[in-house]
């Protein structure tokens, strides 16, 4: 005898102006958030990138996942940086320590920025520039350098 389990009923999800997002939910990775826009402000956008970076240099992150944040060049510098160990820890307990990101922006379609970091006794200075790319507008990491 097989037991006979009731139905579900089928539902639908709610969906907002008949797209596939449910009602009140946000893609993940909204490209929105690398694209600037009204209301978009670069000072918070280069002290988010400023702490991914930092997080790629001392090899708590892949450096793989800024990727599609960095332009060709500033990819290519920001692996030659990683692969140098420009952001050396000192011991497993040395946890990076990062002081205020000062930034400027030259243009509206660039901010350069720089970071101290607090590694231990040692201490580095960490420069980027982020510049507003392609058709979207998507900001990416053009330069990076590490001392």
């Amino acid at each position: 005898m097989t037991a006979h389990l009731p139905a579900r009923p089928h539902r639908r999800p709610h969906t907002v102006g008949g797209g596939c997002e449910p009602a009140g939910r946000r893609p993940r990775h909204p490209r929105a958030a690398c694209a600037g826009g009204p209301g978009h402000d670069p000072r918070a956008l280069a002290s988010r990138f400023a702490h991914q970076l930092v997080e790629v240099l001392t090899g708590a992150r892949p450096s793989g996942q800024l990727m599609r944040h960095t332009s060709l060049d500033g990819y290519g510098q920001l692996a030659s940086l990683v692969r140098i160990g420009a952001l050396r820890r000192g011991g497993a307990a040395d946890r990076p320590r990062l002081g205020p990101v000062h930034d400027r922006s030259p243009s509206p379609d660039a901010v350069e920025a720089c970071v101290r970091v607090d590694l231990g006794r040692r201490h580095h200075m960490v420069a980027f520039r982020l510049e507003q790319r392609g058709p979207a507008g998507q900001w990416q990491c053009t330069a990076v350098e590490a001392r």
